[in-house]
């Protein structure tokens, strides 16, 4: 059985099939499915369908860092509207996003640092969005880690040294469908990582993994992430399932 730690199902891009693209999920073995927020005007469609199978979805809630604009504390209200009034069991997805634009780089440091306050203050983990700006988020995450706070760096991307970073700060290690594009290097470090720090994700619509790179991604199609891994580890795709699922039930308490 396969927990899939990021999805984003809840969006239009599944709008005219989302019944059939879970039924896919279930007869692929997944059995849990956790759900990151975007913005304001993703939470509702999120829960809906949290609210029409709450034993197979799981929410978070948080501000993604490309929608943190100059009227991000309206949104930050918004998300404190929705924690006094639903439980969620994170907080996610939040952190630094360098490559589509720069311009809000203090705002999203801002949005960070409240919404690691909200992590620290509910003792639930955070899902960390990192793009152009590891050096960034680590250098926030050393200022205010504390015993409490711990979570997953969502679609890692990274090198071993890395790797050793965000384990060392005691977070997990995301990996999706890039592990097995050839040319990204992501598998000589996964090699390298134990499978006790590795939690496996889709990050469904996008990066979907060989052999469906290119189209839509689903939550079905974590069994090509953990086919990879599990030849990376000379070990069996039960056996990264089993130990990433144990993983996922540490991390988020379900």
């Amino acid at each position: 059985m396969f927990v899939d730690t990021h999805s984003h199902i809840y969006s239009e891009e599944f709008s005219s099939d989302r019944n059939e693209v879970i039924a896919r999920a279930l007869k692929a073995g997944v059995n849990r499915i956790i759900l990151p927020n975007i913005d304001s005007s993703t939470i509702k469609p999120m829960l809906d369908l949290v609210d029409s199978a709450p034993r197979l979805f799981i929410p978070l809630l948080g501000l993604h860092p490309t929608s943190v604009k100059e009227d991000f504390r309206k949104e930050l209200m918004i998300m404190e509207y929705w924690f006094e009034k639903r439980n969620f069991a994170g907080i996610g997805e939040i952190g630094i996003d360098l490559y589509w634009d720069k311009t809000h780089i203090n705002e999203q440091i801002e949005a960070f640092r409240i919404q690691l306050g909200w992590a620290k203050k509910m003792k639930i983990p955070v899902v960390i969005h990192v793009r152009d700006s590891f050096n960034e988020v680590i250098e926030v995450l050393k200022q205010e880690k504390d015993t409490t706070l711990a979570g997953v760096f969502h679609s890692f991307t990274g090198n071993t040294d890395q790797a050793a970073q965000v384990i060392e700060l005691g977070f997990k290690i995301g990996i999706g469908g890039i592990v097995t594009f050839k040319n990204s290097g992501l598998d000589e470090t996964v090699q390298q990582i134990d499978l006790q720090h590795i939690l496996i994700e889709t990050d469904s619509p996008w990066l979907a993994p060989v052999p469906h790179r290119g189209h839509r991604n689903e939550c079905a199609f974590i069994t090509a992430v953990a086919a990879k891994i599990s030849s990376l580890h000379q070990t069996s795709v039960e056996e990264v399932a089993r130990i990433t699922t144990i993983n996922a039930q540490q991390l988020f308490g379900f």
